[in-house]
């Protein structure tokens, strides 16, 4: 392909991506609902987690004024109590890496493409998270939606706070992956050559696709050959995507 343009900046999703923490996030959430008299085993719960499911990837407290719509001080209190519970889950368990995760990482910064961690968990979590996998060493940039402004996922807000901090020169040169179709809808938003949905999250192809994945890949092992390839028209490409 002759519009082919070297990937210098590499930004990835948490949850489902790059670590396996669904389950606690689910819980997470299922446990703020719960204080706000949203119950298990009714129909306002099955709804709310629904839009939960429909909504990974956006911003937390985004999720929460979706379940809340037009109730502030509930939808933050619901927040505060997914925080408290998901960073109750860290200390407790920990966090585990995707398989091959890091191998991954070593690979592309190996090759002086910059990482950039991007996510819908608030400044605070994200930090805890940072503290928890000891990363620090593993990426050049991690970012909530607080860092970009306020608007994280779908919007392209937090891609491009990343290509301004890390000093890319043209969107082209950005690659964008995770698990959600708000990850895909951000990365083609941002203007991204490469957006490559993962099969490892919450979201099927079809949602990935809607999204405006380029690249369906099955692992986040597949992800390095497709960066670094001279030729993006491989099987793993949308419109070919079995």
């Amino acid at each position: 392909m002759s519009d082919i343009v070297p990937i210098k900046l590499v930004c990835l999703d948490l949850s489902g991506t790059t670590v396996g923490d669904i389950a606690m996030v689910e819980r997470a959430f299922a446990e703020a609902i719960a204080t706000q008299g949203i119950v298990p085993g009714t129909g306002a719960y099955a709804r709310a987690m629904v839009h939960v499911h429909r909504s990974r990837g956006c911003p937390k407290i985004d999720v929460f004024r979706g379940i809340f719509p037009g109730n502030e001080a509930q939808a933050q209190a619901a927040n505060l109590t997914f925080e408290r519970s998901y960073e109750g889950a860290l200390e407790r368990a920990g966090l585990v890496p995707m398989p091959g995760v890091m191998e991954v990482l070593d690979k592309l910064r190996g090759t002086g493409i910059k990482l950039a961690l991007i996510t819908g968990f608030s400044r605070a979590t994200l930090s805890r998270i940072l503290g928890v996998l000891g990363w620090h060493d593993k990426i050049d940039l991690a970012i909530s939606p607080e860092d970009a402004g306020g608007r994280g996922r779908p919007w392209p807000d937090m891609v491009l706070h990343a290509v301004l901090r890390l000093g890319v020169e043209d969107v082209r040169n950005v690659a964008v992956v995770g698990d959600s179709e708000s990850d895909m809808l951000c990365g083609r938003r941002s203007g991204a050559s490469i957006v490559a949905g993962l099969m490892t999250g919450v979201h099927s192809r079809e949602r990935l696709l809607k999204g405006g994945a380029t690249h369906i890949l099955d692992s986040i092992t597949d992800f390095p050959s497709l960066v670094l390839s001279d030729d993006l028209g491989t099987t793993h490409i949308a419109s070919s995507a079995r």
